[in-house]
């Protein structure tokens, strides 16, 4: 297994999809590994060398004790950038993912060819977060559980009884509480406004109309303070990419080879 040591933790990675083929970066939401982009990743590979990474805390990835900050976990990246062997890549973050790709724009840019932030926001509420923190710490992952996969999918979504909504629930639950927490805390205390008019990166966002956690309000007040960003919404919730994996597709691969996101299908992405 590829793993990179930032900052004393080792941070896990993967590659797949062929070595000469555009390298694409991913890292999804708060509380899932690397396996939470798997609906998409048959689509994906067949356009990018594709690198995916449990964050700090998550997954195979060390959890350290104490407090995480965005810029931390956006170091991360960069770490495991580098032990991928890229200068340049494209990146695509998941909620706590995007808020990560917002830092990376901001602050390496100059590493980043386009960012796609999917059902994430700049703004949190820093008391819900606390009360979160204190949750897992005290009672530990099952106590939150089900009211975030609550909000991860629709109604509709959730009664067909998928294998990634099941997979998406024992992740959840299986996450250390400290490195949980640790990420919490990275959200709760996030100061990324000031730092969106910085992103020169050509960015698209994504929303879900259904998506309590990151509303599409604020994918559009997002788009909107990053210089030239495109918005795009889908009848979804928290995790649009697999509840709607093909149109998901469509938006991110034609933007990614610097198309119109929002032009038809890209051929072949099913």
């Amino acid at each position: 297994m590829p793993f990179v040591n930032a900052d004393g933790a080792r941070i896990w990675w993967r590659a797949d999809g062929h070595p000469e083929l555009p390298p694409l970066l991913m890292v999804g939401s708060l509380g899932s590994d690397h396996a939470v982009w798997n609906p998409v990743m048959p689509g994906l590979t067949r356009h990018f060398r594709v690198i995916r990474m449990d964050k700090r805390g998550h997954g195979a990835s060390d959890a350290p004790a104490g407090d995480y900050t965005i810029e931390r976990l956006g170091r991360d990246v960069l770490a495991v950038a580098d032990a991928a062997g890229l200068s340049r890549f494209h990146y695509v973050g998941l909620s706590i993912g995007g808020m990560i790709g917002m830092w990376l724009g901001a602050n390496a840019g100059d590493r980043i060819e386009r960012l796609v932030l999917t059902n994430t926001s700049a703004w949190s509420d820093p008391q819900a977060i606390a009360a979160r923190i204190a949750t897992v710490r005290s009672q530990g992952m099952a106590a939150i559980a089900d009211s975030v996969i609550a909000r991860w999918f629709t109604p509709a979504f959730a009664a067909r009884r998928t294998e990634m909504q099941a997979t998406t629930l024992s992740t959840l639950q299986s996450i250390d509480p400290i490195g949980y927490a640790g990420c919490c805390a990275a959200i709760r205390d996030m100061s990324l406004e000031p730092q969106l008019g910085s992103i020169r990166v050509p960015t698209l966002v994504i929303s879900g109309s259904a998506d309590a956690s990151a509303p599409p309000e604020q994918g559009r007040r997002l788009a909107a303070a990053i210089a030239g960003a495109r918005h795009v919404e889908l009848p979804t919730a928290h995790l649009a990419h697999a509840e709607q994996p093909e149109r998901w597709l469509d938006f991110v691969i034609r933007f990614l080879e610097g198309g119109d996101p929002e032009r038809g299908p890209v051929d072949g992405t099913a």
